[in-house]
C-alpha cells in the first residue's frame, strides 16, 4: 500500500470513529452539538489522530488507539474554536467555512469548545478496550499536554508576546508546546494503547516534538507564502497581530532550511525501527510538502 492510500485509510478510520462517538441529542441542549458538530466535521486534515493511529500501528493495533485518536481531533477541535475567537486571534475563516462564533456567536462558540474537550475525555472512557490502567495513564498524558503545561501554556505565551519582540527561546518555547504538545500527545497516546514500552513511547514523544515545530514553521511560511483560498483561512493575520514567527525571527530562507532540518531530525528518530516507520517517516515528508 502506497503513503497516500494508507493516509486516506486512517483519516477514514478517524472520520468513521468520530461520526461513531460523536452522537447529537435533540434535547434542550441541542444547539451546542450542532455547535460542535460543526467544527469538528468541517474537514479538518486529520494529522493528530492520524499520528496517533499510526503511532499505535508501529507498536500493535491501530483500532486499539481509535478511540484516543478521535479524542485528540476533539480537544484539537476545540483549541482551534477559542484560538478563532474576537478575544484572541479573531479570525473569521476556518477550513474555509466561517469560524464556530461568526456562525453560533460568541457565547455558543465557547461553550462548543468546552464541551469538545469534556467528550474528548468521555469519548476514551466509553469506547476505551485497552488495560485501564494504560487508559488512566494515557488519559494523564493527553491531560497534560493539552493543558497549562501544554498547549494552553503555549497559547498563554502567544497572547503575552503579541506586539513585542520575542527571542528565539521564548518563540521555540511557544510552539513546543502550543503546537507540539498535541502532536507528542497524540504520538504518545497512540504508542501507549498499543503497549509501547517506555523507551519506545519516549522515542514518539521526541518524534513527534521535532515534528509540531517543523509543522509550525511551515504553517508560518504558509502564512505568507499562500492565499487565502488555498489555505482556507486567512493569511497574513499573524503579520495583522503583530505577531513574532519563525519568518519574522528568522527571514523566509533560513526558515525554510530549519523546516528541513527539524523534519530530518523527526526521521532520524524513527531509525531505530526501520521499515516498521516507513509511514511516519512519509508522514514527516508530507508535511514538509504540504500547501495547506
Amino acid at each position: 500500500m502506497d503513503f497516500l492510500t494508507e493516509f486516506e485509510a486512517k483519516i477514514n478510520m478517524a472520520n468513521q470513529g468520530l461520526q461513531t462517538y460523536f452522537v447529537k441529542k435533540e434535547n434542550h441542549q441541542m444547539s451546542v452539538y450542532e455547535a460542535m458538530e460543526y467544527s469538528l466535521f468541517a474537514g479538518g486534515k486529520r494529522i493528530r489522530p492520524v499520528l496517533c493511529l499510526a503511532c499505535a500501528e508501529l507498536f500493535g493495533n491501530a483500532e486499539d488507539a481509535l478511540p484516543f485518536a478521535c479524542a485528540m481531533e476533539m480537544i484539537h477541535t476545540y483549541s482551534l474554536i477559542h484560538d478563532d475567537l474576537p478575544c484572541m486571534d479573531d479570525d473569521d475563516l476556518r477550513r474555509g467555512k466561517p469560524t464556530n462564533h461568526i456562525v453560533f456567536g460568541e457565547a455558543m462558540a465557547v461553550l462548543a469548545g468546552d464541551a469538545l474537550l469534556n467528550a474528548a475525555f468521555e469519548t476514551v472512557l466509553n469506547h476505551s478496550k485497552v488495560n485501564p490502567a494504560v487508559t488512566l495513564e494515557t488519559l494523564k498524558v493527553m491531560a497534560e499536554l493539552s493543558g497549562t503545561e501544554g498547549m494552553i501554556g503555549g497559547q498563554v505565551i502567544d497572547l503575552e508576546s503579541e506586539g513585542k519582540s520575542v527571542d528565539s527561546v521564548t518563540l521555540m518555547a511557544m510552539h513546543v508546546h502550543k503546537t507540539g504538545a498535541l502532536m507528542m500527545a497524540s504520538a504518545k497516546a497512540g504508542a501507549l494503547a498499543a503497549g509501547a514500552s517506555k523507551e519506545d513511547v519516549l522515542n514518539m514523544e521526541n518524534f513527534a516534538r521535532y515534528l509540531g515545530v517543523a509543522f509550525q514553521i511551515k504553517d508560518d511560511i504558509l502564512d505568507v507564502e499562500s492565499s487565502t483560498e488555498v489555505l482556507g483561512k486567512t493569511i497574513g493575520s499573524d503579520s495583522a497581530n503583530e505577531k513574532t514567527t519563525f519568518v519574522t525571527l528568522y527571514g523566509l530562507e533560513q526558515s525554510k532550511k530549519m523546516l528541513e532540518d527539524y523534519t530530518q531530525n523527526a526521521i532520524d528518530t524513527l531509525e531505530v525501527y526501520g521499515e516498521r516507520g516507513a509511514f511516519l517517516k512519509e508522514l514527516s515528508l508530507f508535511l514538509l510538502r504540504r500547501d495547506r
